[in-house]
């Protein structure tokens, strides 16, 4: 576990599940949770149907998050947070939108289906740490509730 400036460390060990189709932003996800002061284990998934699938057959052996690109082929983002939250051994299951997406509706979808916030995939590594971390830090505290609307969206700045 690295101790980077300005970063408290979590203390609690993550699984953490990455559905995006995109190998780079992949790696560039791992690199910066790498960085982080964070003990997780890390995985991915190309799309919605293999999420889906590994959702369902872990049993109770869930990731703490799960981190959902909406643009996927397959099975996009939109269908499998619909999917996740409808089914009731999933639903209560940390999901963050991680999307290059800007559009409004599909904050406002997604914030409807219940994922837990949504990031605009950063541009700056540096940016996308912060909101890693603050995405982690965030789903980690005792009590996680959905957040309110104007918390909802994740931001580096």
């Amino acid at each position: 576990m690295k101790t980077t400036e300005n970063y408290l460390p979590i203390t609690r060990k993550l699984t953490i599940l990455l559905a995006d189709d995109d190998n780079a932003d992949c790696l560039l996800f791992q690199e910066a949770l790498n960085e982080l002061p964070v003990v997780a284990e890390f995985s991915t998934v190309e799309n919605g149907e293999q999420l889906i699938k590994r959702l369902t057959e872990q049993g109770d052996d869930l990731p703490d998050v799960v981190f959902l690109d909406l643009n996927m082929p397959r099975k996009n983002g939109f269908a499998a947070l619909g999917e996740i939250k409808r089914n009731p051994d999933l639903e209560k299951l940390p999901v963050i939108i991680f999307s290059t997406a800007q559009e409004a509706y599909g904050v406002n979808q997604t914030y409807r289906d219940a994922a837990h916030y949504y990031i605009r995939k950063p541009t700056k590594f540096s940016e996308l740490k912060k909101v890693i971390y603050e995405a982690l830090k965030r789903i980690t505290q005792e009590n996680n509730p959905l957040p309110m609307k104007e918390d909802f969206v994740l931001t580096g700045d």
